[in-house]
């Protein structure tokens, strides 16, 4: 008896080491599949920006801008997610205050997560005298989030290929002020234009509706 009891005990034994080895094994696997999906999806995002830019994409502008907390970035950084893009310059007093506040209808406009995948970007036409400190009191000012908002600067002729590439037009006048197109505009993506508005100090329900369109499909 004692020695068939020895023996079912081993049986046993032997029976639960067998399970526990396979469930590591499943584990181990699951583990493995995770690691490897992950790894795919950020493959997968590398590769998407790794492709290269439609012809007609802002981002293949070659200039080296800096934002309101002096950081240095390419306008190709953008990539990936859709951007609402206009110029303006800090000491206009009535257009571009109204400029700003219109974007701001439009993040206002938005759901969280809508937000969350939209970058809002305003670059200056006045590098000379909107240093990075008055970059940062138009941020203050207009309560602009920097984790959503860039607020940049950069050379006079990467101020003047940016704003062709976007379709808007400037003009340094005589007392320092600007004449400029006033509008907002959608990039996608890739950078490609795909909407814009000259409707300020209001909602604009077409634009609003291209937006939700290019958020859905960046």
């Amino acid at each position: 008896m004692k020695r068939l009891n020895s023996l079912t005990t081993g049986l046993l034994f032997s029976a639960s080491c067998l399970l526990l080895a396979s469930a590591t094994s499943v584990q181990a696997q699951t583990a493995d599949g995770s690691a490897s999906s992950t790894s795919a999806s950020v493959t997968s995002t590398a590769t998407a920006n790794a492709k290269p830019l439609p012809g007609n994409s802002v981002y293949k502008i070659a200039a080296t801008l800096s934002n309101q907390n002096n950081e240095s970035f390419n306008l190709a950084d953008k990539r990936g997610k859709p951007v609402l893009v206009s110029m303006f310059y800090n000491s206009c007093e009535f257009v571009c205050p109204m400029l700003i506040e219109s974007m701001r209808l439009v993040e206002k406009d938005l759901t969280s997560a809508e937000r969350d995948n939209l970058s809002m970007m305003l670059i200056t036409f006045d590098p000379a005298r909107d240093d990075t400190q008055a970059l940062q009191s138009v941020a203050s000012k207009h309560e602009l989030n920097s984790k959503y908002w860039t607020i940049a600067r950069t050379d006079p002729a990467s101020v003047r290929k940016i704003a062709a590439a976007l379709g808007i037009q400037y003009r340094l006048l005589e007392d320092g002020e600007f004449n400029h197109t006033t509008a907002m505009i959608l990039l996608d993506g890739n950078g490609k234009i795909v909407g814009r508005t000259q409707k300020i100090g209001t909602s604009d329900p077409a634009f609003l509706k291209q937006v939700r369109k290019a958020l859905q499909n960046p």
